[in-house]
């Protein structure tokens, strides 16, 4: 069973899931309605994954007869003054909920929670994957802020954003 901190704090970051999940929603609805389809595509498959990973993380708290609270969830931000801040506002995402994986991975282990901590290590390289991912994809979209359809042709070439299946990837609710 889940330490009582690691499930209350795995139930915040559950909302933090599901608020970066609207946030690339944003993020791709934006991209949409300035007809860059392969943007909008990247940040819609985004936003799907940050709430497969919510999902993951009920899944986990039920697994271990902890209460799962589903959060409420700020508004996302809606407009941008060019193609490269939604991008930017991405990674420095993908940043801060990277050290938030990492403290609940902490927390575990200070709690001597190997089950949580051992369930923590998929989202720890998952965002290491996600910060490159976001890293370059902002290098790419600087270089080509004058002509996006230079980082369309970048998404169309590298083929982000159409993951598989990651057979080491916990557990999903509803699935």
């Amino acid at each position: 069973m889940a330490s009582s901190a690691f499930s209350e704090r795995l139930n915040e970051q559950i909302g933090n899931e599901l608020g970066a999940h609207n946030q690339y929603l944003a993020l791709a609805v934006y991209y949409d309605a300035e007809t860059l389809p392969r943007l909008a595509s990247f940040f819609y498959a985004q936003a799907l994954e940050e709430r497969e990973h919510a999902m993951m993380m009920v899944r986990y708290l039920l697994d271990a007869d902890a209460d799962a609270v589903i959060p409420p969830v700020t508004a996302p931000q809606t407009s941008f003054a060019d193609v490269v801040e939604p991008v930017a506002l991405a990674l420095e995402q993908e940043r801060r909920v990277s050290d938030q994986i990492n403290e609940l991975a902490a927390l575990a282990r200070r709690d001597s929670d190997l089950s949580s901590e051992q369930f923590m290590q998929w989202f720890i390289k998952e965002q290491v994957e996600e910060i490159a991912t976001m890293s370059d994809l902002l290098r790419v979209v600087q270089r080509a802020k004058e002509n996006p359809l230079l980082a369309e042709e970048y998404l169309a070439r590298e083929g982000l954003g159409g993951k598989g299946e990651d057979a080491t990837a916990p557990p999903s609710a509803g699935a």
